[in-house]
């Protein structure tokens, strides 16, 4: 046991190190970059319902679901994204791939703990534009935030389970701009790096009765509190000659640090609620509000651009027509699907940012105690062409595995 334990510890140093996920999206160029799914692909193919746990699968939306489990589950995705970026008069496509997260789940009777990595958010775009009189302005952006989090769940009796996650979130955001006139011989470059951190944590509850012989009706509940993000870093401003090939030929530079500030970051409730009969189906709804319409652009100053409160609707959920089944491998197969939309807060040019997805899968049985291949498809939009703004048509394909292990096991002598 504890080589296995060393083996995950050190999987989750090298992801923290590279934990940065990519996104080509011009609306990561807004506050601290654009908000990345921060559960599960089970929990992904089903519209991002966090409502449903069970003993043999992560739930990284509700500490209360590590109470559920009754075996050591370790759980790994990543996401392959294919995206079209159009206005009324152009398009652009491309692609990315990113790890998604890496955790474990341990139980231990009436108490689960888990740990793992995720990522928050991300920053990836190129922006580039050209006024009336030739002036050209280009800006590039990478980065993201990240979070390392330790989890606890008690199963309070047969129906309350409850659960706490604290977290350390920490990351970089780099931001490159140039600017070029066509009458003077050198650009102008202005590097911007900030170092950002914090300590967070989120309160879970879920409840579960049975209604009836073969029905049982679920309930979660998720509150996070707003949480201060502190930021330094440093400036660089300098005089630059751009070459044939993009070079960036450097005539001066003057670099200094930035004061250390912070983010307010909105608090965050998650309620939800479903029915289905165990081991064979589930559907269930769920709301997500944000109370984000005080959120400032404190990092880079940005025109044109609010915020609002933030909300979230998923539906979704599964179908397994025969759990136990010895003669039919797709009688075993978990089939999952939902929708999801949002109202993300972000308002450009008085334009509400709006986003939605429909998304499906399949949990596809592999070797023993329960273990399981999880794929998932979404496709979605974010944006819109309308008021000079750009639409984001996207397609997801996920992977995840769901491996389950005893480690502790009662001995027993003859």
């Amino acid at each position: 046991m504890i080589k296995k334990i060393l083996v995950v510890v050190l999987m989750l140093v090298a992801v923290m190190s590279n934990a940065q996920e990519g996104t080509s999206s011009p609306y990561s160029f807004y506050g601290i970059g654009i908000q990345k799914f921060k559960g599960t692909v089970e929990n992904r193919s089903m519209g991002g319902l966090s409502i449903y746990a069970d003993s043999i699968h992560l739930n990284l939306q509700n500490p209360a679901s590590f109470g559920e489990l009754r075996l050591t589950t370790y759980a790994v995705g990543a996401t392959y994204n294919n995206f079209k970026i159009s206005n009324q008069t152009e398009s652009s496509s491309g692609d990315n791939a990113t790890l998604d997260y890496l955790a474990i789940g341990i139980p231990a009777g009436k108490f689960g703990f888990g740990f793992g990595v995720i990522p928050l958010t991300s920053v990836g775009y190129q922006l580039d534009n050209i006024d009336d009189n030739g002036v050209e302005e280009l800006f590039t952006g990478t980065g993201g935030l990240n979070k390392v989090f330790l989890a606890a769940g008690l199963k309070v009796n047969d129906n309350l389970s409850v659960g706490l996650d604290f977290n350390y979130n920490f990351g970089n955001i780099e931001e490159k701009s140039i600017l070029s006139r066509p009458d003077v011989q050198f650009d102008t470059r202005e590097i911007t790096s900030a170092n950002l951190s914090s300590f967070s944590l989120s309160l879970g509850l879920m409840y579960k009765t049975m209604v009836s012989e073969k029905l049982e009706l679920s309930a979660s509940v998720v509150s996070t509190p707003s949480f201060s993000l502190t930021f330094d870093g440093s400036r660089e401003l300098s005089s630059i000659l751009l070459g044939n090939n993009g070079q960036e030929v450097v005539i001066d530079r003057q670099e200094t640090e930035l004061e250390e500030s912070e983010i307010d970051i909105p608090a965050e409730l998650k309620v939800g609620t479903g029915i289905g009969n165990p081991k064979n189906w589930f559907v269930g709804a769920e709301y997500t509000y944000s109370d984000s319409g005080d959120y400032t652009e404190a990092l880079f100053i940005r025109e044109n651009v609010e915020y609002s409160n933030a909300s979230k609707f998923k539906v979704g959920g599964f179908y397994i027509p025969k759990y136990n089944s010895l003669t039919n491998y797709f009688s075993r197969v978990t089939y999952r699907a939902g929708f999801r939309y949002e109202e993300t807060g972000l308002n450009i040019n008085n334009e509400s940012i709006d986003e939605f997805g429909i998304s499906f899968g399949v949990g596809l049985p592999v070797g023993r105690l329960f273990s399981n291949t999880n794929i998932g498809f979404e496709y979605g939009q974010r944006g819109t062409k309308d008021f000079g703004l750009v639409r984001e048509d996207f397609f997801n394909v996920s992977i995840s595995l769901s491996l389950n292990d005893k480690w502790f096991r009662k001995i027993k002598f003859n």
